[in-house]
């Protein structure tokens, strides 16, 4: 319920509060609202955005003051929370989960004096922009590593909804694990919620019985990366390092950093220059990131990996390039061919590899 989710101001918001001379001009101060869609927790995806937040008050000090409200549903409660933040004074609002961006859209067409900014989605507006990170290409690597190392040959994919976002990182964890290996099969079972421990580590479990031996998930909470630590396989985390829930089986982690996003958007809405974009950065732009290596991985495989990764920054790679078919054999980009950022944002099929079927529509 709404109630339980009052405004939290952090840390540093009230520190400055408190060294502020009382009737100091609070006007000054940017309001900024953050809405997470899980609990911060201590890993995973609201975590790595609550760490970036972190990052842009300590970038711009006084200038600013942050509120969050976190384990926001994509529903009703999100609409009340994001125009709340709007009418109490926030001059920004971050809305952090695909499933906010019509209730952005609306609420940004009410608030026009307020710069609205919408992660993982694809609609903005005049005062509303989106943006997101490149996961799939952090995927393509771990499925390089898990092709290699898997004795299975059956990778297990704990995924939240069907989306194009979350499609895209499971073809291309298929894609990179059969370049290397092309007996490999990628099993998938839908959790229908972006976090939920519980039917998380179900499906990882059932993964398992089914001779998965790498797992990896697009959901929010560590119950994946734990469930393989406690049975023995390998994985991967997701949003950010989860090796210390699993230390054996964390092999390495797709991470995103939006800090530095953070801070450029900021400052540049503070100098009234921010202009709506839509912003979609990977290994280039430095906002997706491996976690370290598991010394578990190979020598010959981390040289694979780090000539990939190399590639990526430097912008002279991307995991889809073709050819590539569907599981129907359809073929769905010739050789050569690099998938546009338009067809890749509409994705909506597995690639061969890919065992299980997506959900009818």
């Amino acid at each position: 319920m709404l109630d339980r989710r009052k405004f939290i101001l952090s840390a540093g918001a009230l520190a400055l509060a408190g060294s502020l001379p009382f009737g100091a001009a609070a006007q000054d101060v940017t309001k900024i609202g953050f809405v997470y869609v899980s609990p911060i927790g201590d890993a995973g995806w609201t975590f790595q955005h609550d760490e970036a937040r972190k990052e842009l008050e300590a970038s711009l000090g006084g200038k600013i003051e942050t509120r969050y409200v976190e384990n926001v549903a994509e529903g009703a409660d999100a609409e009340r929370v994001i125009r709340e933040f709007a009418a109490s004074g926030s001059k920004i609002v971050f809305a952090t989960s695909f499933g906010y961006m019509n209730y952005v859209e609306r609420v940004a067409r009410q608030f026009p004096n307020v710069t609205f900014l919408h992660a993982t989605g694809y609609k903005s507006g005049k005062n509303f922009g989106n943006y997101n990170a490149r996961f799939y290409e952090g995927r393509y690597l771990n499925g390089v590593i898990a092709g290699k190392m898997t004795k299975s040959n059956i990778i297990g994919y704990v995924a939240a909804f069907p989306i194009p976002e979350v499609l895209q990182g499971i073809n291309a964890l298929t894609l990179g694990a059969r370049s290397v290996n092309p007996n490999v099969e990628v099993r998938v079972i839908w959790t229908n919620a972006w976090y939920d421990p519980g039917k998380e580590r179900e499906a990882a479990m059932t993964l398992i019985s089914q001779g998965a031996d790498m797992l990896t998930q697009h959901t929010d909470s560590t119950a994946v990366v734990q469930a393989a630590e406690e049975r023995g396989v390998h994985a991967f985390g997701y949003h950010s390092d989860m090796s210390k829930y699993g230390p054996k089986a964390h092999l390495t982690a797709t991470t995103h950093h939006w800090g530095d996003f953070y801070i450029k958007t900021v400052n540049e809405v503070l100098a009234g220059t921010w202009k709506p974009e839509n912003v979609w950065g990977g290994f280039k732009e430095d906002m997706i990131r491996l976690a370290p290596l598991s010394p578990a991985v190979p020598d010959d495989v981390k040289a694979t990996v780090e000539d990939l990764s190399a590639r990526l920054k430097a912008g002279t790679f991307h995991p889809f390039t073709g050819p590539v078919l569907d599981q129907a054999g359809t073929e769905r980009l010739a050789a050569g061919a690099v998938i546009d950022d338009a067809t890749l944002g509409k994705m909506d099929y597995f690639v061969q590899g890919v065992a299980s079927r997506l959900p009818s529509k």
